[in-house]
């Protein structure tokens, strides 16, 4: 593994093959050369194109790293390279793409197998004459920008499969790193273990564990189709659940290793294929893409992103073919059915699917598991699904994957304007400190007048995006005086991440740790800026049907509410289980809001509403949104709910 953000702690690989692959990135990094890193996934494909920027005369210039899996069709070339105003529905201001974005430094095109043909013949054009052109503008601009690419795919068979250019796949080559799989470097398996444990171990402040000796056997012995992300969750997982300083071997969570077969080669897949599709039956595409999707899934205990990762395909994909296989619900709206009491459910078969993203009342709700055991004589499954941040979370509610989830006060906004059937259920009380921008603590951003032309990461749509627009109307400045990278959330930051932009919007419990470990230094937090509400909301059919189920599922909130005001220790011990955060961080996160849902009213409507036009007036979102028409008027239940929700 490298490491170029932290040297000094990174194991020495002592492994020939990692030694000769080392030696080759150490000639190439110093050069502008164009690089192609060829690796099955988890192999570190990222790490690498890292390793090769620090080293290079661009390492004090930004290294961004786009997936190419992850964009959306539509807006693929935008996000490249960038479009200008009106260049599409929805563009009501210019933006830079990648390309602009990565001036000066590195951009890494993970991936770049999947992107589309059209887009291959643009970016062929790119790295031939070094210059863009934004969507909407016929004016080139030039860009210094060195490119790495990266595929987990055969990108020969893609050409000969003609999903891939061939000219392109030359222009890309100039040099190419093939990136070793785990099982063939085994004896770097007992370092990597032992970093990765001793990292786990400083986040979650515990004493560093060690492997017994059957375990580290174990751990020689497994092929790790999953490779270095696959050791690394592994181990992961083994220190968040062990009580002992040793970790045996029943923690590892692997597989019977004693008779495991090896990889299989080329030539006997070939073989096993050529025989499937001489035998009758049940076409051999729906018979083999059925057994990969299930045995993915039980390898990584039902986790979708992680099985699809493992699968080297994307987890929308994945998704499609687990709705097609009759393994989750499919994305298409069912016809409304009429509204069933509880009185009436026993034996029914209704679900209820939440979306969660770890931390806060949902995330306890979780981990406590009392919302499973209210349901159970109900006949009410309940499934639980993760996610990032708010916007991915609320395009889920409207892809009809959830039916119910928490955000902050800016996703439902762009969520609405976007023709969403979400409806507000409930909201929590202000939480203004649970928000702030943070810069690294040597910045020179030391006032709000610093912010002009300094670049700012933000999670687009995020709770922390109505923050920024404050923070800019405080300064005296607009969102044109500064320069907004719209990226995902990310914490622990990189060395790379610190050159790619000047300060960061972060909410808790990511900012709390940051905080607590004096990583960053708060510039501007919420506090007299913003409410920072945290609202519960649904879907507009889902309420018409289960009205009674969104009414006790309120009171469990409300219990949970109260358990973690009155039990905040062992509630951020939970949660430190779950996220491997230290729990002195989410208690400080926890101290810093109220966990009481409470029914929507006209005052918190209101400020909605203040957030919704002010984005309609920036151009933010396409549409002027009237929040009222979005709230969930159903009365819950008077004996049950109001009382428990009167308790502040």
């Amino acid at each position: 593994m490298l490491n170029p953000e932290s040297p000094s702690t990174a194991p020495a690989l002592i492994d020939p093959a990692s030694k000769a692959f080392q030696s080759l990135l150490d000639k190439l990094a110093p050069t502008e050369a164009t690089v192609l890193i060829v690796g099955e996934t988890g192999t570190g494909k990222e790490v690498v194109a890292r390793y090769l920027h620090h080293h290079s005369a661009r390492r004090q210039q930004p290294f961004l790293a786009v997936n190419c899996g992850a964009l959306t069709e539509s807006l693929a070339e935008a996000e490249l390279f960038g479009h200008e105003k009106g260049a599409f529905t929805g563009a009501q201001q210019g933006q830079p793409g990648w390309f602009e974005a990565a001036e000066g430094g590195t951009l890494l095109l993970d991936e770049i197998g999947e992107l589309s043909l059209p887009l291959q013949v643009k970016l062929l054009r790119v790295l031939q004459e070094r210059e863009i052109t934004r969507v909407g503008s016929r004016k080139a601009i030039k860009v210094n920008v060195r490119v790495i690419a990266a595929t987990h795919v055969d990108l020969a068979q893609a050409i000969r499969e003609r999903r891939f250019r061939e000219d392109l796949y030359y222009r890309l080559n100039i040099a190419v790193v093939p990136l070793p799989p785990l099982r063939q470097r085994r004896q770097d398996i007992p370092l990597l273990a032992h970093h990765f444990l001793s990292l786990y171990a400083r986040r979650l402040g515990r004493p560093t564990l060690r492997l017994a000796p059957e375990s580290l056997a174990r751990l020689m012995d497994y092929s790790w189709p999953g490779n270095i992300r696959e050791l690394e969750n592994t181990l992961h997982n083994a220190v968040l659940l062990s009580k002992e300083e040793e970790i045996s071997p029943a923690q590892l969570r692997l597989a019977t290793l004693n008779d495991a077969p090896g990889p299989a080669s080329d030539h006997e897949l070939d073989d096993f294929i050529r025989h499937q599709l001489a035998l009758p039956g049940e076409p051999l595409w729906q018979r083999v893409t059925s057994a990969l999707i299930r045995h993915a899934m039980a390898h990584c205990d039902d986790n979708q992103s992680q099985a699809a990762a493992l699968l080297g395909i994307s987890r929308h994909t994945l998704r499609t073919q687990l709705a097609n296989l009759g393994l989750i619900k499919s994305r298409r709206r069912r016809p409304p059915a009429p509204p069933r009491a509880f009185a009436n459910a026993a034996g029914a078969d209704r679900e209820l699917r939440i979306g969660y993203q770890r931390f806060g009342s949902l995330g306890i709700l979780k981990a406590r598991q009392s919302l499973e055991t209210a349901f159970a004589s109900l006949g009410v499954n309940v499934l639980w699904s993760e996610f990032p941040a708010g916007p991915q979370l609320l395009h889920a509610l409207a892809c009809n994957e959830i039916d119910f989830g928490t955000t902050g006060e800016a996703p439902p906004v762009f969520a609405q304007a976007s023709n969403s059937e979400l409806m507000y259920v409930a909201w929590e009380p202000p939480a203004p400190r649970s928000v702030a921008m943070v810069v690294p603590q040597e910045s020179d951003i030391r006032q709000l007048s610093d912010l002009r032309g300094k670049r700012i990461a933000l999670n687009k749509g995020s709770n922390v995006h109505w923050l920024l627009l404050q923070i800019l109307e405080d300064a005296g400045l607009g969102l044109n005086d500064v320069r907004v990278v719209y990226t995902p959330p990310k914490y622990p930051l990189t060395a790379s991440d610190y050159l790619a932009v000047d300060a960061w919007m972060m909410w808790d419990p990511l900012l709390s740790d940051a905080e607590h470990t004096g990583e960053l230094r708060v510039v501007a937090s919420g506090e007299g800026r913003v409410n920072n509400h945290q609202f519960y909301l649904s879907r507009r059919d889902y309420l018409a049907q289960h009205g009674d189920i969104m009414r006790r599922l309120l009171t469990e909130l409300t219990h949970t509410g109260q358990f973690i005001d009155s039990h905040r220790g062992e509630a951020a011990r939970l949660l430190s289980a779950e996220l491997g955060i230290d729990a002195r961080s989410l208690s400080m996160a926890l101290a810093r809001r109220s966990h009481r849902p409470r029914p929507m009213d006209l005052s918190v409507i209101r400020a909605q509403q203040t957030i919704a036009d002010r984005f309609y007036a920036l151009g933010l979102i396409a549409k002027p949104v009237p929040v009222r028409e979005a709230v969930w008027y159903g009365e819950p239940a008077p004996d049950v709910i109001r009382p428990l929700m009167a308790v502040s």
